[in-house]
């Protein structure tokens, strides 16, 4: 995983600013192999604002293995590769002193691949946390929209919720200004 120019991902890469507290690469490269296909997928994406997410614009599939699956390699898709990518490229700031240092998304995923920690589950859901609920709900819109996943399945899995809470909390998180620069159909993968 690396940034447009070579240097490998972190924090530091994540300049633009997005939403009200997300800073995110401006594109990045990302390589992955399939062992059991026997393929190598490389993507180039970058961020199109006007289409609110990472778009890819190179995509390269090799077989790698001498055994490699040739069917497989016609028609191997890149939407895992992206997904895996998006949350190196998403730079968050947990404390809100000036001298707070920022992290990756991926910075804070669990070994069991859930972004948010158990306690801060619990916490964000209590009735009457406004400001931590909205911080948390654009950081996993962030997340899913960029990759061009569905907000509402990722906020129902993360946080434990209906579809219909995570759905109302996305409207919600829209009219607060928390997820300027991010679009996708709320309840469907982020394709228009």
């Amino acid at each position: 995983m690396t940034t447009l120019t070579g240097e490998k991902m972190t924090e530091a890469a994540a300049q633009t600013p997005l939403g009200s507290s997300l800073r995110i690469a401006a594109g990045f490269v990302a390589t992955s192999v399939d062992d059991a296909s026997g393929i190598e997928t490389t993507i180039e994406a970058h961020y199109r604002k006007v289409k609110g997410r990472y778009v890819p614009s190179v995509i390269l599939n090799r077989g790698v293995s001498d055994n490699f699956d040739e069917e497989k390699l016609r028609h191997t898709s890149t939407q895992g590769v992206l997904q895996a990518a998006v949350p190196h490229c998403i730079a968050v700031r947990l404390d809100e002193e000036p001298e707070a240092k920022w992290a990756t998304v991926s910075d804070l995923t669990a070994d069991d691949n859930r972004i948010l920690a158990p306690w801060l589950v619990a916490a964000v859901v209590k009735h009457g946390v406004k400001d931590e609920r909205w911080d948390v709900i654009e950081i996993l819109y962030g997340v899913a929209a960029l990759a061009g996943r569905p907000p509402v399945k990722l906020i129902t899995a993360e946080l434990a919720v209906p579809e219909r809470t995570a759905s109302d909390w996305i409207k919600k998180a829209r009219k607060a200004g928390r997820l300027t620069g991010m679009t996708s159909a709320i309840g469907r993968p982020a394709h228009g």
